[in-house]
């Protein structure tokens, strides 16, 4: 739903259903993956830095394979598991490696836009997260010679960057 196909009064009571779901989700789950189908695609979670743990973010997947991949993160941070930057890890189950890199969520309207209304930081800035970038078939990362995907799938991570 966008605001130019509905009038306020309805996207405020779509953002209110939404909300009310998400929060709902977090209290019996833990977390709550959301997914946009844009171009790119992406997916991240909201909840785990209720576990003092950053949020996930990742680009480039379907939904069931990003549900998947978050969820199985999510677990393993319930259970008392940190992830940050570093060395490619694997997952058991998916064929591709995965390096987690800081990612600023500065813009207007966020990208992790319903973590930032769930948790609402106000000048703390926006909640922390980790974007997961995945390699191709023949184990390469976009910023490596031959990475084999289109361009823009995985978008460069964000730091933050002060001023």
């Amino acid at each position: 739903m966008t605001s130019r196909t509905c009038t306020p009064l309805q996207l405020q009571q779509w953002q209110d259903q939404e909300d009310a779901w998400l929060r709902d989700t977090v209290r019996r789950h833990g977390w709550a993956v959301q997914y946009a189908a844009g171009s790119p695609p992406f997916a991240y979670t909201v909840g785990l830095f209720g576990f003092e743990h950053p949020e996930l973010l990742v680009y480039g997947l379907d939904l069931q394979t990003s549900a998947w991949l978050l969820n199985e993160f999510g677990q393993r941070v319930r259970d008392g598991e940190r992830f940050g930057p570093g060395r490619p890890l694997r997952l058991a189950g998916w064929d591709h490696r995965l390096q987690l890199f800081p990612f600023h969520d500065g813009d207007h309207p966020p990208v992790l836009g319903s973590a930032q209304r769930y948790y609402d930081l106000g000048a703390a800035g926006p909640v922390p997260a980790l974007q997961l970038i995945w390699d191709d078939a023949a184990g390469r990362f976009p910023w490596e010679a031959g990475y084999e995907l289109p361009a823009g799938l995985q978008p460069a991570p964000r730091p933050h960057s002060p001023g």
